[in-house]
């Protein structure tokens, strides 16, 4: 019996290749990226050689949290910041999985039916995210959100955390 994903493993492979390869480019912390398809299935994950133990956690919530709300997490930061209780009962009802920063991005076919998600963990949020969406973009398919944020390039660590 052949079971049918919303999301190929060819698909999958494209955007995780493309967001390392683009990680690259920007010259950006090493990444860890998480693809699961419309049902939160995995279907494919790479890390860099030098990334966190963590990140693969990290870029799983973002997608799964983007799938769980239908929103990109970067929406839901927006959405939940003045919301602390809100965000509180996510946090406790998906048991800590759903992480509310940039870099879950929700990949949509030609349709813009939603059909999974990319998480990215490593750099800055936006950084993440930039990886994603244009990486999205190279394996032919749509992204929700359509674009990263105008001042992604400018993002630092050193704005989240103290010196």
């Amino acid at each position: 019996m052949h079971l049918q994903t919303s999301l190929p493993l060819a698909s999958a492979d494209v955007i995780i290749d493309e967001a390392l390869r683009l990680g690259r480019v920007e010259k950006l912390l090493p990444l860890t990226v998480v693809v699961l398809d419309a049902g939160a299935k995995l279907v494919a994950a790479k890390s860099e050689d030098g990334s966190g133990v963590l990140r693969y956690d990290i870029a799983f919530g973002k997608a799964w949290g983007a799938l769980g709300m239908g929103i990109s997490s970067r929406l839901i930061r927006d959405r939940l910041s003045a919301r602390p209780t809100f965000q509180a009962a996510l946090a406790t009802a998906s048991d800590g999985r759903l992480i509310p920063v940039p870099g879950g991005v929700l990949i949509r076919d030609a349709d813009r039916v939603t059909i999974g998600a990319v998480g990215i963990s490593g750099d800055t949020s936006d950084k993440d995210e930039y990886c994603a969406i244009e990486a999205i973009k190279v394996a032919g398919l749509f992204s929700e959100p359509a674009e990263p944020t105008d001042d992604w390039r400018s993002s630092s660590l050193s704005d989240h955390y103290p010196s």
